[in-house]
């Protein structure tokens, strides 16, 4: 009997017996959930991503577990935010006793500074608030892939122009919205300083008592002070985050008149059945809830 695809029945069956190897996922860990997204949209079914600090966690406050060191002593790839946002990896590498190949997504970025929460200046290391940074946090997730598995380097790069176009289209999205507020109204209050990038990119004043860490506390002058702005500039409102205790914002809101907007999503994604389960969906529920707050 003649077989016009023996090679394929060949094949099948050699794998079935166990001659021949199906090809391995990358074995991948995130620092936390925004980069997984990214990740997966980069990496596809070539990738397993484990997430150290998963949806509606704090990174800021994240304590890593034992497990955590087993995580990151198996994997081929650890890939981090950086600029000290995940303050606990050095520690985390050394307890897993392991070399691991450590990817730093925001290696081209260019920074920006901020008050650290002791009022000293720091890098505030929330790069992924502007979409363009974003988009090279996506090319070095790419060449670390490609550099790991260069046969799916083709698959790589298709699934990076696709996820660039996305990133384009969603940039693009953001300030249209943003046009349609009138220049005056352009500034709320968040809970703590997560968003300077998304501020300088796209033209909204962002006003925080808190610093760069929701470990660090308000004290009663700043939320004095912060209470007094918001009355002299009319600030239209107050914005809970999705990691945040929200009685702060409440007490703000309460006592200087604005109003209670939606939540925001500022270091971590929603569940993946949420309003925020992806980067870019992410955005579009960020940038959907300002502009309903600072409309007039």
């Amino acid at each position: 009997m003649h077989f016009k695809n023996s090679g394929i029945i060949l094949f099948i069956l050699a794998l079935l017996c166990g001659t021949v190897k199906a090809q391995e996922n990358i074995q991948v860990v995130a620092s936390f959930s925004i980069l997984t997204d990214l990740i997966q949209q980069i990496g596809g079914d070539r990738v397993s991503v484990d997430t150290l600090v998963g949806p509606e966690q704090d990174a800021h406050v994240f304590d890593p577990a034992p497990k955590d060191a087993i995580r990151i002593a198996r994997a081929r790839l650890v890939i981090i935010n950086g600029f000290g946002f995940e303050g606990w990896m050095e520690r985390l590498v050394k307890v897993s006793a392991s070399k691991p190949n450590l990817i730093t997504a925001t290696s081209g970025v260019n920074p920006h500074s901020q008050k650290d929460d002791h009022g000293h200046d720091g890098i505030d290391p929330h790069a992924w608030q502007d979409v363009s940074n974003v988009k090279i946090y996506a090319a070095n997730i790419k060449d670390a892939l490609i550099a790991i598995d260069p046969s799916s380097k083709s698959t790589f790069d298709l699934n990076f122009a696709r996820y660039d176009a996305q990133l384009s289209s969603l940039d693009a999205f953001i300030r249209t919205s943003i046009a349609t507020i009138p220049p005056e109204r352009r500034k709320i209050v968040t809970t703590h300083d997560a968003f300077g990038y998304f501020e300088r990119a796209y033209g909204v004043s962002m006003i925080a008592p808190q610093g760069a860490s929701t470990e660090s506390e308000a004290s009663a002058k700043d939320v004095a002070r912060i209470i007094r702005q918001v009355k002299m500039e009319n600030v239209p409102a107050v914005f809970i985050e999705n990691i945040s205790d929200p009685r702060l914002a409440e007490q703000i809101a309460k006592e200087s008149g604005a109003k209670i907007g939606g939540k925001l999503y500022s270091d971590a994604l929603s569940n993946e059945n949420g309003p925020a389960g992806t980067y870019i969906t992410m955005m579009e529920t960020n940038i959907r809830e300002l502009t309903k707050a600072m409309l007039p």
